[in-house]
């Protein structure tokens, strides 16, 4: 099952200023992509535009083939994206597992639901412990998996990670990134926008480089890590 998705010559802008100029990006099915910038650079931006939350003013992107650059963010989500987005954003007041449940919600099937909410338990066992906790009273790195498994809950072919690192511990950084490395191997293609670079060019098999808006470098992680300009601007 494919999910390739085709970024072609977007311009993306906030009133008049141009946030992204002329960016093309090709996410590869089954593969981890990494998007790496510094604050500004535009990366969030470009999460907004795939998502159909700040449509690109010119340039187009192919979903499997298919045009989604006009489509509104509901009907991309049913198209197979789903995002994880920065700073986790769990419902506070709900519990893990009312949690996971909103992100099955236009699966009809109780019985899908509940092979889905097993799989996140299998893949989170700290998930399955607190099911019933609330939230809001978790550690950040609780929540970061269930912000995860919710984005899991909805089965998509291609997960758009935003910023997984921020403001997490060292411990559940590494703890993180392994669990995006296991949902890869598990056939899902992940987009992964990031500043963490070491931790990124580790699991990534191809990567792009972002500055002021422009797509400033690609290519394999050895060759990203490798670039002088890049060295000196992103990795210090």
């Amino acid at each position: 099952m494919t999910a390739r998705l085709t970024i072609e010559g977007i311009t993306t802008a906030y009133d008049k200023a141009d946030v992204l100029e002329d960016v093309s990006i090709t996410i590869e099915p089954g593969r981890i992509t990494c998007l790496l910038g510094t604050n500004g650079s535009g990366k969030t931006t470009l999460i907004r535009s795939i998502l159909g939350l700040t449509p690109p003013r010119s340039g187009r992107i192919l979903f499997d083939g298919n045009d989604i650059t006009s489509l509104p963010t509901h009907k991309v989500i049913a198209a197979g994206i789903a995002c994880i987005p920065e700073g986790r954003k769990v419902f506070p007041k709900l519990t893990v597992e009312e949690n996971l449940r909103l992100g099955a919600y236009r699966e009809s099937s109780n019985a899908v639901v509940s092979e889905r909410m097993s799989e996140i338990f299998r893949l989170f066992p700290r998930l399955a412990e607190r099911h019933g906790q609330l939230a809001g009273t978790m550690s950040g790195g609780e929540q970061a998996m269930v912000s995860i498994g919710r984005g899991l809950m909805g089965a998509p072919r291609l997960l758009l990670i935003d910023e997984p690192s921020l403001g997490l511990s060292p411990l559940f950084v590494k703890d993180n990134f392994d669990i995006i490395r296991r949902i890869n191997e598990r056939g899902i293609t992940v987009f992964l926008v990031e500043q963490n670079v070491h931790q990124t060019l580790a699991i990534s098999h191809f990567g792009y480089v972002l500055s002021k808006g422009g797509v400033v470098m690609r290519g394999t992680p050895a060759e990203l890590a490798n670039c002088k300009e890049v060295r000196e601007a992103y990795f210090g």
